[in-house]
């Protein structure tokens, strides 16, 4: 048995899936193609192809790949095959053309030159000339030019696949039926077959995605009904062949209904959009079969018999059908609130090109599929319909919610280009360093003014607040446009993104929660173990900028006495502890931060009774008379620029109370040993008679990675000796 070629072509996004389906036909992969691939196998095996296939457009037999640099070649490369051998004597033949380079920029041009070469070819050889039928040929050859070559081959579809011949009349906003079978296999509806599962769709529109869900479910061919096929009045169509194949799709049809036959129900609130979807019903003979009824979606109610496992999956408005996109949101949660109250157990599947709005849902998707409807992109959110899956819905139309979109592409590919060099430069460096928390990026753009962090597979955004001179609704925009581009870039699902505006915080505020989800993690830092939360507050828990004079104090602590003066989570603490620090004192007025301390020094089994840490107010305890346990060898003091909580005894302002705090914390200091002070305030000037009275080396170029090495103003350090020592 002779094997051949095939271009089998399909909707963007379906090629992996179309690559699986074409194998189970006898098709093997030769290379993927966008929106199709390349595959190889028996005639027979293209025939079941267009009989069976649920995810193809068309499937094209290769005749040749020939020489297009220019027309000329064009017209030689096509001249030279024998056409006689594909087009009937005497018959009609139309050429479709895709593709373009420098010289063949016109698709009827190119597509008049195929026809020249293959009329000339059939001519030369002594055989009448053939007629050429845009409409409704005997043949239609497939041109495709990709650069310098031009692939020619038979069109044995005749007709894009996706059209079954069930659906004459549309819904306002059709699913084609292929994409449909897409979703129905991305969403798991063949296992929810074999296990006994049922179907819903409570948005059906014109009934598309339960008329191909019945289909899978019965073993029914999508080609069953189509009449007539591009191959038949090929010359090389074997009607034996094909004559086996489709008393094979008969038989498998009525043994499909004598077996389990799921339950099908959908609903629509539109009356008419009903009308239409029961006669795609009855044309594709489901009518015993598929239920439909107009039902607006928040009074959808469970059928009697359904199954306890099964399928939603549908397929909502995106806002353009809507006059306005506010009302999404509250048909979203209407959804979500249905199906969980009526189909709790089951699967919920939701194609959509507002995927935002799957946060009104008030369920976590745990998968989530990238697809185009047409030219729109699109996503399919997956849901299991259970208590441990239920979130509080958001509109994130509401003020403060960002939908990412992209305003201005250009602008957008810029931030994509950047993002992807910083992966390459960065990313890498920090795999080779053992790195898993790290900044990918840092405004190193104007227009997109925000901190990218990468916190082993989490990301955490903060936008700087843009400055009274830009206006709000630009700023919005560009955000917005950063959010869609981040995920895509770094292959991540929504849900691992988290994006705040950091903007000067005062006083207690610094210390308030920016949310409730008790979201913690572990990360892993030279050898240490570290919580952060990325959701609750402003900052993490852990300042990536310090990790350098973090991996210090461990190389440096052995033995010594340390002391975490404003000690913020304890991450520096934990450090001086798997560094072998002697004991550790760790300040924080904080509550939550000093509960936070302890459970990190706890991870990394830190005895407690060693490495104690205290609430208390650091300007208080510094200014209190010192005592004999309360002497140190190293100690670490990163203060708040300015701090005006109610907590404190005063007011500290960094500038004018640095040099009043240096002082105390070497009253403390043993003869040898050493203060690492450090600060963020980006116009700070260290007091110069400290230097007349310590030791004093600023280091702060050796405690920036390479990852804050583009914004070295982020911190400064100095370390400070008694000058006896």
């Amino acid at each position: 048995m002779s094997k051949h070629v095939f271009f089998v072509t399909c909707p963007k996004g379906v090629e992996y899936l179309l690559a699986d389906e074409m194998e189970t036909f006898g098709l093997h992969l030769v290379r993927n193609a966008p929106a199709g691939v390349w595959v190889e196998g028996s005639l027979e095996s293209g025939y079941r192809a267009c009989l069976w296939s649920r995810l193809a457009n068309r499937v094209i037999l290769n005749v040749a790949d020939v020489d297009a640099r220019h027309a000329d070649e064009l017209y030689d490369g096509v001249v030279s095959l024998d056409w006689q051998v594909h087009i009937p004597a005497g018959g009609s033949f139309r050429v479709t053309f895709l593709g373009q380079n420098e010289t063949i920029r016109n698709t009827q041009f190119g597509a008049q030159k195929v026809k020249d070469g293959i009329v000339d070819s059939i001519r030369g050889a002594g055989a009448p000339r053939p007629s050429v039928a845009p409409k409704d040929p005997d043949v239609t050859v497939s041109a495709r030019l990709n650069r310098g070559r031009l692939s020619l081959g038979i069109d044995l579809s005749g007709h894009s696949l996706h059209m079954r011949g069930y659906r004459t009349d549309k819904g306002v906003a059709p699913l084609k039926e292929n994409l449909a079978a897409a979703l129905l296999i991305r969403a798991g509806w063949p296992e929810f077959v074999a296990t006994g599962g049922d179907f819903v769709d409570p948005m059906c529109g014109s009934g598309t995605l339960l008329i191909e869900a019945a289909l899978m479910a019965l073993d029914i061919a999508p080609g069953r009904k189509q009449e007539r096929f591009g191959f038949e009045k090929w010359p090389g169509h074997q009607p034996d062949l094909w004559l086996g194949l489709r008393q094979e799709a008969e038989r498998r049809a009525h043994e499909g209904k004598q077996k389990r036959v799921p339950r099908f129900f959908g609903s629509d609130q539109d009356e008419r959009v009903i009308a239409t979807a029961w006669k795609n019903i009855q044309r594709a003979g489901l009518e015993d079969i598929v239920q439909v009824e107009a039902r607006p979606v928040h009074s959808f109610r469970r059928q009697e018999g359904l199954s306890d496992v099964g399928l939603v999956l549908t397929n909502p408005p995106y806002g353009e059908r809507l006059s306005d996109r506010k009302e999404l949101a509250v048909l979203y949660q209407a959804l979500g609130e249905s199906v969980i109250r009526e189909l709790p157990g089951w699967r919920l599947g939701v194609f959509t090109g507002a995927p935002e709005f799957g946060k009104s849902l008030g369920l976590r998707s745990f998968k989530q599929y990238k697809l185009f409807n047409g030219k729109l992109p699109a996503q399919l959110l997956l849901f299991e319909v259970l208590a441990e899956n239920a979130m509080t819905p958001r509109d994130p139309a509401a003020p403060g919610e960002i939908m990412p979109r992209i305003a201005n592409p250009e602008r957008a590919a810029m931030l994509r280009n950047r993002l992807k060099k910083n992966l390459k430069t960065i990313g890498q460096w920090a795999r080779k360093q053992g790195i898993g928390c790290y900044r990918l990026y840092d405004a190193d753009m104007p227009e997109y003014a925000l901190a990218i962090d990468i916190y082993e597979g989490q990301v955490h955004v903060q936008e700087y607040a843009a400055p009274k001179s830009v206006d709000e609704r630009a700023a919005r925009e560009r955000l917005a446009e950063a959010l869609s581009v981040i995920p895509e870039v770094l292959e991540l699902e929504p849900g691992m993104l988290v994006c705040k505006q950091r903007q000067r915080q005062a006083g207690s505020r610094q210390y308030e929660k920016q949310a409730a989800t008790g979201d913690y993690f572990n990360v892993h830092e030279h050898g240490c173990l570290l919580r952060v939360n990325l959701k609750d507050y402003l900052d993490t828990g852990l300042f990536l900028d310090h990790r350098p004079v973090r991996h210090w104090i461990q190389q440096n602590a052995r033995g010594k006495r340390f002391l975490n003066l404003f000690c913020y989570t304890g991450a520096a603490s934990v450090h001086a502890a798997v560094g072998g620090a002697s004991r550790s004192l760790s300040l924080d007025m904080s509550k939550t931060y000093v509960a936070w301390a302890k459970e990190n020094l706890a991870l990394n089994g830190a005895d407690s009774g060693r490495h104690r840490v205290e609430q208390a107010d650091c300007l208080a305890w510094l200014a209190d008379r010192k005592t004999v346990d309360q002497r140190f060898d190293l100690i670490f003091m990163d203060p708040p620029t300015f701090s005006n909580s109610a907590r404190m005894s005063g007011v500290l302002d960094i500038q004018r109370d640095h040099g009043a705090l240096i002082r105390q914390c070497m009253a403390r200091l043993s003869s040898e040993g050493l203060l690492i002070f450090s600060n963020n305030f980006r116009k700070f000037r260290l007091d110069e008679s400290l230097e007349s009275e310590f030791e004093v080396q600023e280091v702060s170029g050796s405690t920036l990675d390479k990852d804050f090495q583009r914004n070295p103003k982020i911190h400064r350090c100095w370390h400070i000796r008694h000058q006896n020592s």
